[in-house]
């Protein structure tokens, strides 16, 4: 079989150009959480595929990428697979490369809970896969940034993550898109159904067609409904109450009070409160509003969500939430968790569409160009020189001189080289 130049579909391969503007932005991140007291670990991205198929994915589980076993475990799988005339290969397998960053943390923090400070505050950054159709912005291998917050209950630890995630955002130049954060609390999503009078053995599905309300409208939602047999009373009270709130803290509050129950009250308590609380920051001016139709696909999902939204991109660049159930699944004992992903390469994509370079730190770089068979001797002080150099911060490149000093010169000036120097084996 041939070879082949080109990458596997959905996957790429990053030219030093974008290389290093994704440093930049990794940096920025880095920094920028660190502030905030997040300290960074690292997980593997191949996991256990019991913990990848434990529904806690939602749709998510449909796209991993299997690893199959190897060696005589894979021959007494096929022909255990062969004998029992069975359709499918879940015995095939024992791993998979992760999907999201959150599962692998908290079978981490499950671990390892007694050598962690308390609350734990977690900073990941790594590849994920995902078996999608690869479209811009999206890919079956990508970087994610996550920031966690394990062990704290109350909503101090979401009003971190907000404060954290807006100020990384803001640093790399990212509030010329005009980016907002869209907030809901799941509580929410289940009180209405109850208040429209909706199936609750239906619940699941309603939501798929809720979380699509973006993208196919009021009618489109309203129409998937009745489709799936819900009565057109419900529709209509569902409607009636999604068409009738604002988007501000009073209007959560007042979105709780029609719903009327205590699930409710509470979750608009949440929610408002921390609009509040981010809205009386000074020197900061965070965008937040309320959309009580975000469901977010993820299953292990329990109270607050969140999602970033910008003009400059069609779908959210960044979400997450609160996920208090899911270490408990590991350990029997739930730990109040929650954590804020940006979508790094929907930021890349579009920062590299417009103005990328502003992030990389201008410095001075040089290319010294040395004519070839130089003496070791002489080669030698040449090094010792751009040792010195670079010590001062100075980029020193050191190379061949080419024939063609001239196309040399100019395609190192494309590189960003300003200065030059040339050592000659006889002084010139």
């Amino acid at each position: 079989m041939a070879f082949s130049k080109k990458a596997v579909t959905g996957m790429r391969d990053i030219l030093p150009a974008e290389m290093e503007v994704r440093s930049a932005l990794q940096h920025i991140i880095r920094e920028t959480y660190s502030l905030y007291g997040f300290t960074e670990i690292e997980t593997p991205i191949v996991e256990h595929i019991g913990n990848l198929t434990s529904k806690q994915g939602g749709e998510n589980e449909k796209l991993i990428f299997k690893v199959l076993k190897r060696g005589e475990k894979l021959k007494a799988a096929l022909e255990k697979l062969s004998a029992s005339d069975e359709e499918g290969s879940e015995s095939l397998t024992e791993e998979g490369l992760r999907y999201d960053l959150t599962l692998p943390l908290t079978r981490y923090y499950s671990a390892n809970a007694g050598s962690l400070p308390q609350p734990f505050k977690a900073l990941q950054m790594g590849p994920v896969f995902r078996a999608d159709r690869p479209q811009r912005g999206r890919f079956r291998q990508f970087a994610q940034c996550d920031i966690d917050i394990l062990g704290d209950a109350s909503n101090l630890a979401e009003k971190e993550l907000v404060l954290a995630t807006s100020e990384a955002l803001e640093k790399v130049g990212f509030s010329k898109y005009n980016f907002y954060i869209v907030i809901n609390d799941r509580r929410f999503l289940f009180e209405l159904i109850k208040y429209a009078g909706m199936p609750e053995e239906q619940a699941e599905d309603i939501l798929i067609v809720l979380d699509k309300a973006d993208k196919i409208g009021a009618e489109g939602v309203d129409a998937e409904l009745k489709d799936m047999g819900i009565s057109g009373e419900s529709v209509a009270k569902l409607r009636d109450i999604l068409d009738n709130f604002t988007t501000d803290a009073a209007g959560v509050r007042a979105f709780g009070d029609k719903i009327g129950s205590d699930t409710a009250k509470a979750a608009a308590d949440n929610v408002a409160d921390i609009m509040e609380s981010i809205a009386n920051v000074e020197g900061r001016s965070i965008s937040m509003k309320f959309d009580p139709t975000l469901v977010r696909g993820m299953g292990y999902y329990t109270g607050t969500i969140f999602e970033i939204k910008t003009e400059a991109f069609g779908s959210s660049v960044g979400g997450g939430g609160r996920y208090d159930k899911m270490v408990g699944k590991f350990t029997g004992q739930d730990v109040p968790a929650v954590g804020f992903s940006i979508g790094f390469e929907r930021i890349m994509t579009i920062l590299m569409e417009d103005g990328a370079d502003k992030l990389i730190k201008s410095r001075n770089k040089e290319a010294w160009l040395i004519e070839k068979n130089m003496p070791a001797d002489k080669l030698g002080d040449i090094f010792n020189k751009a040792i010195e150099q670079r010590a001062a911060g100075k980029q020193v490149l050191t190379v061949w001189m080419a024939k063609n000093k001239k196309f040399q010169k100019e395609s190192l000036t494309e590189q960003g080289y300003s200065e030059f120097k040339e050592f000659y084996i006889k002084e010139r």
